[in-house]
């Protein structure tokens, strides 16, 4: 099975002017808790990722008003990647190795595809391949950076 066969098709996404209020609206109506950057509205490259974790960690924890800031002020720019053509698989341990939870999906020009999450995965796997992928990319070997 391939990535593009069980990913979201079209996600939600940011471009590093999005207020963080526009953001944190988004994950409410899409109930997720990250968000894709993309260069431009125009030019849909990947830049980054915008997660509920930045927002609170690189804010509020830091005392800054989110509603006075924008995604280019506290989004993650080292994202881990796959295409849609890359197997299950390879992309579980893409996800393990990295202990991400979710990866976009870009084509050879890195423009968004899509993105796939761990629940996604789950949805297929047997209960065991599943149990796997959660413990692998649960273990803690990172501290939060701000």
């Amino acid at each position: 099975m391939k990535v593009n066969e069980l990913m979201t098709s079209d996600p939600a996404y940011a471009t590093v002017n999005t207020s963080l209020h526009e953001v944190a609206q988004m994950m409410l109506e899409q109930d997720c808790g990250c968000i894709p950057v993309l260069e431009t509205e125009e030019r849909k490259n990947l830049i980054g990722m915008i997660t509920d974790r930045d927002i609170t960690i690189r804010t509020v924890a830091h005392n800054k008003n989110p509603l006075n800031m924008i995604v280019g002020e506290v989004m993650t720019d080292s994202v881990i990647s796959v295409s849609p053509e890359m197997s299950i698989d390879e992309c579980c341990k893409t996800m393990e190795k990295n202990q991400v939870r979710r990866v976009p999906v870009v084509d050879d020009a890195g423009v968004l595809q899509g993105i796939l999450a761990q629940a996604d995965i789950a949805r297929k796997a047997t209960p065991a391949e599943t149990a796997e992928l959660v413990k692998d990319i649960s273990i803690s070997t990172r501290t939060a950076s701000a």
